[in-house]
């Protein structure tokens, strides 16, 4: 698990993403469910490849995603590296 200290500091290499709890958290926006449910499914990609899986949220047209380490009970370096790589998914398009 991450210090405090680490935290803040991999926070600034994020863009947008919140810090929620143990948890950090983020909405990406689109216009139609069909695009929430494409980005999704990238993000599921992304998160095999690293075997770290976001809580997800399916909305008509934004997808909510929550990452955190469970058996950590906190946040670790897998959380921030998979939020890195959702959002080169959320920017490939």
């Amino acid at each position: 698990m991450l210090t405090l200290q680490e935290i803040n500091e991999a926070m600034e290499d994020l863009e947008n993403w919140a810090l929620e709890m143990n948890a950090l958290s983020k909405v990406f926006s689109f216009g139609h469910f069909r695009e929430s449910l494409e980005f999704v499914n990238k993000v599921g990609e992304a998160a095999e490849k690293l075997s770290h899986y976001p809580e997800v949220l399916i909305d008509f047209d934004s997808v909510r995603l929550l990452i955190t380490t469970r058996h950590e009970s906190g946040l670790t370096r897998k959380d921030f590296e998979l939020a890195r790589e959702i959002d080169k998914v959320a920017h490939a398009d």
